[in-house]
Protein backbone atom coordinates (compact mmCIF):
# COMPACT_ATOMS: atom_id res chain seq x y z
CA UNK A 1 0.00 0.00 0.00
CA UNK A 2 1.53 3.20 -1.06
CA UNK A 3 1.18 6.53 0.72
CA UNK A 4 -0.22 8.75 -1.81
CA UNK A 5 -0.64 11.31 0.74
CA UNK A 6 0.72 14.37 -0.96
CA UNK A 7 -1.11 13.47 -4.31
CA UNK A 8 -4.60 13.40 -2.21
CA UNK A 9 -3.84 16.28 -1.08
CA UNK A 10 -3.41 18.05 -4.43
CA UNK A 11 -7.12 16.10 -5.65
CA UNK A 12 -8.31 17.56 -2.74
CA UNK A 13 -6.92 21.32 -3.68
CA UNK A 14 -7.65 20.95 -6.97
CA UNK A 15 -11.20 20.41 -6.57
CA UNK A 16 -11.25 23.35 -3.91
CA UNK A 17 -9.90 25.97 -6.42
CA UNK A 18 -11.22 23.89 -10.26
CA UNK A 19 -13.75 26.61 -10.81
CA UNK A 20 -17.59 25.26 -10.91
CA UNK A 21 -19.90 26.74 -13.44
CA UNK A 22 -19.35 30.28 -11.71
CA UNK A 23 -17.41 29.82 -8.86
CA UNK A 24 -14.64 27.62 -7.33
CA UNK A 25 -15.57 26.21 -3.63
CA UNK A 26 -13.05 27.75 -2.01
CA UNK A 27 -13.89 30.90 -3.34
CA UNK A 28 -18.11 30.18 -2.02
CA UNK A 29 -16.14 29.18 1.05
CA UNK A 30 -14.14 32.48 1.41
CA UNK A 31 -17.39 34.24 0.68
CA UNK A 32 -19.53 32.46 3.32
CA UNK A 33 -16.86 33.26 6.09
CA UNK A 34 -16.48 36.61 4.94
CA UNK A 35 -20.19 37.05 5.11
CA UNK A 36 -20.42 35.62 8.23
CA UNK A 37 -18.47 37.62 9.81
CA UNK A 38 -19.86 41.10 8.59
CA UNK A 39 -23.12 39.71 9.67
CA UNK A 40 -21.86 38.48 13.21
CA UNK A 41 -20.39 42.19 13.71
CA UNK A 42 -23.33 43.58 12.79
CA UNK A 43 -25.34 41.30 14.50
CA UNK A 44 -23.08 42.14 17.91
CA UNK A 45 -22.64 46.01 17.11
CA UNK A 46 -26.62 46.37 17.30
CA UNK A 47 -26.95 44.23 20.70
CA UNK A 48 -24.26 46.64 22.25
CA UNK A 49 -25.99 49.72 20.93
CA UNK A 50 -29.47 48.58 22.77
CA UNK A 51 -27.25 47.89 25.97
CA UNK A 52 -26.36 51.68 26.29
CA UNK A 53 -28.23 54.20 28.54
CA UNK A 54 -28.51 56.86 25.86
CA UNK A 55 -30.55 53.88 23.74
CA UNK A 56 -32.78 52.77 27.23
CA UNK A 57 -33.66 56.37 27.70
CA UNK A 58 -34.60 57.65 23.93
CA UNK A 59 -38.09 57.32 24.43
CA UNK A 60 -40.06 59.30 26.68
CA UNK A 61 -41.92 56.73 28.58
CA UNK A 62 -38.55 55.89 30.29
CA UNK A 63 -36.78 59.22 30.05
CA UNK A 64 -39.92 61.14 31.60
CA UNK A 65 -40.42 58.20 34.13
CA UNK A 66 -38.05 55.87 35.91
CA UNK A 67 -34.67 57.45 33.95
CA UNK A 68 -35.53 60.64 36.24
CA UNK A 69 -35.87 58.26 39.37
CA UNK A 70 -32.84 56.28 38.61
CA UNK A 71 -30.74 59.87 38.73
CA UNK A 72 -32.02 59.90 42.27
CA UNK A 73 -30.11 57.18 43.81
CA UNK A 74 -26.86 55.27 44.44
CA UNK A 75 -27.21 53.40 41.20
CA UNK A 76 -26.64 56.59 39.79
CA UNK A 77 -24.47 58.78 41.88
CA UNK A 78 -22.61 57.73 44.58
CA UNK A 79 -19.32 58.51 46.21
CA UNK A 80 -17.19 55.92 44.16
CA UNK A 81 -18.36 56.94 41.45
CA UNK A 82 -19.31 53.35 39.75
CA UNK A 83 -22.65 53.38 37.88
CA UNK A 84 -25.25 50.89 36.77
CA UNK A 85 -26.97 51.57 33.89
CA UNK A 86 -30.08 50.38 32.68
CA UNK A 87 -28.62 47.30 30.83
CA UNK A 88 -26.50 46.01 34.02
CA UNK A 89 -29.98 45.77 36.00
CA UNK A 90 -31.96 44.44 33.23
CA UNK A 91 -29.77 42.68 31.29
CA UNK A 92 -27.80 39.45 31.29
CA UNK A 93 -24.37 39.04 30.68
CA UNK A 94 -24.24 35.46 29.54
CA UNK A 95 -25.04 34.90 25.92
CA UNK A 96 -28.23 32.47 25.82
CA UNK A 97 -29.91 34.76 28.63
CA UNK A 98 -29.17 37.79 26.93
CA UNK A 99 -30.64 36.58 23.61
CA UNK A 100 -34.00 35.56 25.56
CA UNK A 101 -34.14 38.83 27.35
CA UNK A 102 -33.61 40.80 24.24
CA UNK A 103 -36.29 38.60 22.78
CA UNK A 104 -38.65 39.54 25.73
CA UNK A 105 -37.47 43.17 24.97
CA UNK A 106 -38.86 43.12 21.67
CA UNK A 107 -41.77 42.31 23.04
CA UNK A 108 -42.17 45.03 25.37
CA UNK A 109 -41.96 47.41 22.60
CA UNK A 110 -45.52 46.88 21.42
CA UNK A 111 -46.78 48.79 24.90
CA UNK A 112 -44.67 52.26 22.77
CA UNK A 113 -46.34 51.22 19.44
CA UNK A 114 -49.56 50.62 20.61
CA UNK A 115 -49.47 53.50 23.21
CA UNK A 116 -49.78 51.29 26.36
CA UNK A 117 -48.03 53.20 28.26
CA UNK A 118 -47.14 56.85 26.14
CA UNK A 119 -48.16 59.13 29.05
CA UNK A 120 -46.99 59.02 32.30
CA UNK A 121 -50.14 58.58 33.76
CA UNK A 122 -50.40 55.32 31.86
CA UNK A 123 -47.07 54.11 32.68
CA UNK A 124 -48.33 55.03 36.92
CA UNK A 125 -51.51 53.02 35.98
CA UNK A 126 -49.10 49.91 34.60
CA UNK A 127 -46.12 50.14 36.86
CA UNK A 128 -47.23 47.55 39.52
CA UNK A 129 -47.68 45.16 36.39
CA UNK A 130 -44.90 46.20 34.88
CA UNK A 131 -42.86 45.93 38.25
CA UNK A 132 -44.15 42.94 39.09
CA UNK A 133 -42.89 40.76 35.82
CA UNK A 134 -39.46 42.74 36.49
CA UNK A 135 -38.89 41.21 40.20
CA UNK A 136 -40.57 37.47 39.11
CA UNK A 137 -37.63 37.62 36.06
CA UNK A 138 -35.10 39.07 38.67
CA UNK A 139 -36.34 36.55 41.77
CA UNK A 140 -36.32 33.38 38.67
CA UNK A 141 -32.56 34.06 37.86
CA UNK A 142 -31.69 34.26 41.73
CA UNK A 143 -30.98 37.66 40.97
CA UNK A 144 -27.76 37.02 38.46
CA UNK A 145 -27.20 40.96 37.59
CA UNK A 146 -27.31 42.31 41.18
CA UNK A 147 -24.55 39.71 41.83
CA UNK A 148 -22.28 40.88 38.74
CA UNK A 149 -21.67 44.00 41.36
CA UNK A 150 -22.64 42.54 44.69
CA UNK A 151 -21.60 39.12 46.70
CA UNK A 152 -22.60 38.14 50.11
CA UNK A 153 -18.80 36.69 50.20
CA UNK A 154 -17.22 40.22 49.13
CA UNK A 155 -19.06 42.41 52.24
CA UNK A 156 -17.13 43.80 54.79
CA UNK A 157 -18.52 43.66 58.64
CA UNK A 158 -16.39 46.45 58.85
CA UNK A 159 -17.56 48.40 55.91
CA UNK A 160 -21.68 47.99 56.83
CA UNK A 161 -23.82 49.06 59.47
CA UNK A 162 -23.86 45.75 61.69
CA UNK A 163 -27.58 45.85 61.50
CA UNK A 164 -27.12 45.76 57.48
CA UNK A 165 -24.71 43.13 57.57
CA UNK A 166 -26.46 40.94 60.00
CA UNK A 167 -29.30 41.32 57.63
CA UNK A 168 -27.40 40.29 54.40
CA UNK A 169 -25.84 37.34 56.17
CA UNK A 170 -29.15 36.17 57.55
CA UNK A 171 -30.53 36.57 54.13
CA UNK A 172 -27.50 34.32 52.69
CA UNK A 173 -28.32 31.90 55.06
CA UNK A 174 -31.90 31.71 54.30
CA UNK A 175 -30.85 30.93 50.43
CA UNK A 176 -32.66 34.86 49.65
CA UNK A 177 -31.94 36.64 46.63
CA UNK A 178 -31.08 40.73 46.91
CA UNK A 179 -34.64 41.02 45.25
CA UNK A 180 -36.23 39.52 48.10
CA UNK A 181 -35.41 42.78 49.83
CA UNK A 182 -34.41 45.63 47.68
CA UNK A 183 -37.30 46.26 45.77
CA UNK A 184 -37.78 49.57 44.64
CA UNK A 185 -33.67 50.06 44.98
CA UNK A 186 -33.51 52.04 41.44
CA UNK A 187 -37.29 53.16 40.96
CA UNK A 188 -40.31 54.40 42.81
CA UNK A 189 -42.49 51.21 44.10
CA UNK A 190 -45.99 51.32 42.93
CA UNK A 191 -48.22 52.59 44.65
CA UNK A 192 -50.32 49.49 45.19
CA UNK A 193 -47.15 47.49 46.32
CA UNK A 194 -47.39 46.21 50.08
CA UNK A 195 -44.37 44.82 51.83
CA UNK A 196 -44.98 41.23 52.63
CA UNK A 197 -42.74 41.45 56.11
CA UNK A 198 -44.93 44.49 57.36
CA UNK A 199 -48.17 43.09 57.24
Amino acid sequence: MSNDKPGRLRRIWNVLRRPSAKYSLLALTATGFVAGIVFWGGFHTGLEATNTLEFCTSCHEMRDTVYQEYKETVHYKNRTGVRAICSDCHVPREWGPKMVRKAQAAFEIWGKITGDVDTPEKFEAKRMELATHEWARMKASGSRECLNCHNFDAMSAENQKKSNYKRHMEAKTDGKVCIDCHKGIAHHLPKEYRDPDEE
